[in-house]
Parts: C-alpha cells; structure tokens; sequence
C-alpha cells in the first residue's frame, strides 16, 4: 500500500516505515497528519475527494536540517548594478508512521 501525499507544495510518493526530508511542518518528536491526494491499495485506487474523506497519513518528524545552499546572482548590464543573495531553507526528516484508507 502506498500513498501521493501533499505537503509543503510538493507531493511525494510514500510507504509505510518510509523516510524522507519535506518542508519543515512541526518540532522534532511531533506526530503530523499529512494531506493524501491518492491512496492506492494493491488493485483498488482511491483518488476523488469523496473515497479520501476518511484517508489518513500520519508521520513522526524525526529531526530539523538545513537544505543545500543556493546561491543567486543579478544583474543589469551596462549601470553597474549587481546583487548577491542565497538561501538555505530549513527541512524537516520525517516517518511514515501509518497509511490508513478510513
């Protein structure tokens, strides 16, 4: 059985027992219930809003680390503006603690 879920603008491919890095959505220890967008159980498929009103995912946010850091670059050619930014953004680890159809 496997799971689409939403988070953080994204959508990710989970299972159950799976780990991986998302947007943070909580403090480390913390149980979060994430947002299925479709729930697929061997040959039975549930994807429309109805199916999923009683579909759950519940994670375990395991740990926060900071992403790879992006560096920017802009420019005007010929005024001699110039700016430099970057960025980290803040990741939360999270487990798939169960995937529930309701």
């Amino acid at each position: 059985m496997y799971a689409v879920v939403k988070t953080g603008g994204k959508q990710y491919r989970v299972e159950q027992g799976q780990r991986l890095a998302v947007e943070r959505v909580g403090e480390p220890g913390a149980e979060v219930a994430l947002e299925p967008v479709l729930v697929v159980d061997g040959d039975e498929v549930l994807a429309t809003p109805a199916d999923l009103a009683g579909a759950a995912v519940r994670a375990l946010v395991i740990d926060e680390h900071r992403g790879p850091k992006i560096n920017g670059f802009t420019y005007k050619s010929k005024s001699n503006q110039r700016r430099r930014w970057g960025h980290r953004q803040t990741l939360a680890t999270i487990e798939i603690t169960a995937i529930e159809r309701g």
